[in-house]
């Protein structure tokens, strides 16, 4: 069921700015509008769907086939080194958007940058395990 005001909903019912770059039945794959590194890309269903968690076991496969594709296109793109996958499922998890996206996103070796922990930073002061307590 579609959502009129929903900002991902009107891109499937109208991509006129061609931001959609693969699709399926259940999904679609676009770059995020607000990046934060090169080639970050969110997998959104085309079923208007706030939570993963009420997705239909179909929806998750063919949204992670989506994943699988999206990745194959960034490796080529841009030779990542690495990638986080994550979907931020409600409102106090981070969702602004209520309609389900998983971001990839991929990374990249920065000197200086110490990445372990990864999702872990979503809460900054528990990130940090393996360092002095």
């Amino acid at each position: 069921m579609e959502n009129t005001d929903c900002l991902f909903c009107r891109i499937v019912r109208d991509d006129s700015l061609g931001r959609i770059i693969e699709e399926n039945s259940d999904g679609f794959l676009m770059e995020d509008g607000y990046p934060i590194t090169m080639g970050h890309s969110l997998v959104i269903p085309k079923r208007h769907v706030e939570s993963f968690f009420d997705t239909t076991p179909e929806e998750k496969a063919s949204l992670f086939l989506l994943v699988e594709r999206a990745k194959g296109i960034l490796d080529k793109k841009y030779q990542p080194s690495a990638y986080n996958i994550g979907i931020n499922d409600g409102s106090a998890a981070g969702q602004t958007v209520p309609h389900l996206h998983i971001h990839l996103i991929p990374r990249y070796e920065e000197t200086g940058s110490d990445p372990r922990g990864g999702v872990r930073w979503i809460i900054p002061e528990k990130a940090d395990y393996w360092g002095d307590k």
